[in-house]
């Protein structure tokens, strides 16, 4: 059966589908559970009326986060997150999970410290909060991009690595590059002004490295 993603579900009312990702959440309230899987698009709630449904999750002693793919029957309910849920359900788990999580992804905000957040980003940035930060930031890329090129820029790709200080005034990271001195590029500015001779219209989304504190008053913002 195909796999439909969790933003697709609610288009396929009464009809029997797949879907997979992450276990998000688990309410456990007497006969009846309620689960929350969580794809790369969204999530939606999964209805077990009994045991036997669950049985490859008990199996497997399966926790949060683990990887499931669930096949079950679309029904519209209004009360449900996102108005419908899947019930007579097939559970297969692909990957468990029995480690205890360092933060809870279910829960509205995340209380942890910066450092915590950094440290287990690779579990941290699954929370919804932090997911939508990311596609906001995907989001004005893209809308960037689309501006600039519809002005007929070319987007261009700079080097990172430079065999000298591209601006003086600012402290530099220089490094070891096979046994020659050189420097993260600290500006692409001097690149751009080489290709506006090629294409006149240029610009690059891309990073720049300066030995600076990163919560000084002065902020350097490069333009197209």
């Amino acid at each position: 059966m195909k796999r439909i993603r969790t933003i697709e579900v609610a288009s396929h009312p009464g009809e029997r589908i797949r879907i997979a990702g992450w276990l998000h959440s688990l309410r456990q309230m007497g006969g009846i559970n309620f689960l929350v899987i969580r794809d790369g698009w969204g999530t939606v709630q999964v209805v077990a009326e009994n045991e036997a449904e669950l049985t490859s999750l008990l199996e497997h002693e399966s926790g949060l986060e683990s990887v499931l793919s669930v096949e079950g029957l679309v029904v519209n309910m209004p009360q449900a997150p996102g108005g419908v849920e899947l019930h007579d359900l097939q559970i297969e788990v692909i990957t468990p999970v029995t480690d205890i999580l360092p933060v809870s992804l279910n829960k509205r905000k995340i209380t942890a410290n910066i450092s915590t957040l950094l440290d287990h980003a690779v579990v941290t940035n699954r929370h919804l909060e932090r997911r939508a930060i990311l596609r906001l930031s995907a989001g004005v890329m893209s809308a960037f991009r689309s501006i600039l090129t519809a002005r007929d820029f070319t987007e261009i790709q700079t080097p990172k690595i430079v065999a000298s200080a591209t601006e003086s005034g600012a402290n530099v990271f220089k490094l070891d590059y096979f046994g020659r001195e050189a420097y993260l590029a600290q500006s692409p500015q001097f690149y751009k002004q080489i290709m506006v001779g090629v294409f006149e219209r240029v610009f690059e989304v891309g990073s720049v490295f300066r030995a600076e504190p990163h919560d000084t008053t002065y902020q350097r913002i490069c333009q197209p």
